[in-house]
């Protein structure tokens, strides 16, 4: 196979007779899957650091004093639906990994959601986007944790139509999570009373997105909506400025940021920029602890809310492994599901029948240069988002498992 396949292993001792009875986890072992871009356009996004988040979380969760043996894997995807298809396959049947987390790239998770709920295993997703995976394609198998694309709509694109930004032109990744988001958005601006001048699609991953831009600029929209994601998010940006479309009046709005695209595009260029998270590292005294934690063990980098997803996910489904006493998979997402969440980084919350994890999410803006005090200190919390109303409603996202 062309695709990069390592295994990292977090393996937490057994304890002779603590814990969990070891003949109630197949094979002895719960083997952890994290799936995602590790070298391309998203790998700063989830990339290793989820790896990092995965094993943080096993730690935390005191597997080794408990007696549960856990190992927790990692592989590169590549953006590509066939190749996260292939090692989905492989890691079920032949390595017996029980879940697989995170999965960026909604096309590559679309996939997995499939494969997953064929073999009987458990699907924690993370990176993924899409909002048809508690909608349509909700599975009892999957869990979708960290964010969605209604989520992202109706945050940032409710919030700049009540601001005036009320004439929109969309530039949109052509792919799943890309389509989806251009989508919910649409309905979120329409909703608001904004109308929609126009859109094009560009290719993923892309490299020059300058004549989307200047149809953008031709277009007269107030708001350029960015319907993209990390690399190519960053490039557009930076082309924009280059281009001098703010500068001529027009804002840009990322419908999906991360802290580490404004990591890389620098607060000068980046600041202004409105948009959702649904974690931000310096919100409370427990995120800040477990943010420097983090980079500590990341090379330096805060953790962007996908990793945080990760690490939330993978805790919640230890502790539904303990006490459900297995790792099947339908039966552990249904004890997720019955247990309410409570992390140092999302706090309190649920998951509802469609697979939804309900928590607050937060409108940011980047700081300007001057109110930065330090690295990683680039947002102020425009407005937090109630986690009742975050998310789509349970009764419109068409989920076959809602009654």
């Amino acid at each position: 196979m062309k695709h990069k396949l390592t295994a990292i292993a977090a393996t937490a001792a057994l304890a002779s007779a603590a814990g969990l009875a070891q003949a109630q986890i197949s094979d002895g072992v719960i083997k952890i899957g994290v799936m995602n871009d590790m070298s391309g356009l998203y790998a700063d996004i989830a990339g290793p650091g989820s790896v990092t988040a995965a094993k943080m979380a096993v730690e935390d969760f005191g597997a080794a004093r408990k007696g549960i043996k856990v190992e927790v894997l990692g592989a590169d995807h590549q953006n590509k639906p066939d190749v996260g298809s292939t090692i989905a396959r492989t890691w079920y049947d032949v390595d017996k990994v029980d879940v697989i987390v995170d999965v960026p790239t909604s096309s590559v998770a679309l996939a997995v959601n499939q494969i997953t709920r064929e073999k009987g295993k458990a699907f924690l997703v993370s990176g993924a986007a899409t909002a048809d995976l508690s909608g349509k394609a909700c599975s009892p198998n999957t869990i979708h944790w960290t964010y969605d694309t209604w989520m992202l709509a109706n945050g940032t694109g409710s919030a700049i139509v009540k601001t005036g930004g009320d004439s929109w032109f969309f530039l949109t990744a052509d792919y799943a999570f890309g389509h989806a988001l251009e989508r919910d958005t649409e309905a979120a601006v329409i909703k608001g009373g904004g109308k929609v001048l126009g859109k094009v699609r560009h290719p993923f991953p892309g490299n020059d997105f300058s004549s989307f831009l200047l149809q953008a600029q031709a277009s007269k929209a107030k708001v350029i909506g960015l319907a993209n994601a990390g690399g190519d998010t960053i490039n557009s940006i930076k082309q924009a400025a280059e281009f001098g479309i703010t500068k001529g009046g027009q804002n840009l709005a990322g419908m999906l940021m991360f802290i580490t695209d404004v990591h890389a595009l620098g607060l000068n260029t980046a600041q202004g920029l409105i948009f959702t998270e649904t974690f931000y590292w310096d919100l409370n005294d427990q995120t800040r602890a477990w943010s420097r934690k983090f980079a500590a063990a990341n090379g330096g980098k805060y953790p962007s809310m996908v990793q945080a997803g990760v690490y939330s996910a993978v805790l919640h489904y230890l502790k539904a492994v303990e006490a459900a006493k297995t790792d099947d998979g339908a039966k552990i997402i249904a004890q997720m599901k019955a247990m309410p969440t409570d992390d140092p980084l999302f706090g309190k919350g649920s998951i509802r029948a469609d697979g939804r994890k309900i928590h607050p999410a937060y409108l940011v803006e980047v700081k300007k240069p001057a109110e930065s005090k330090g690295p990683y200190d680039y947002y102020k919390v425009r407005a937090t988002i109630p986690a009742d109303q975050a998310f789509r409603p349970l009764n419109q996202g068409e989920c076959p498992l809602v009654k």
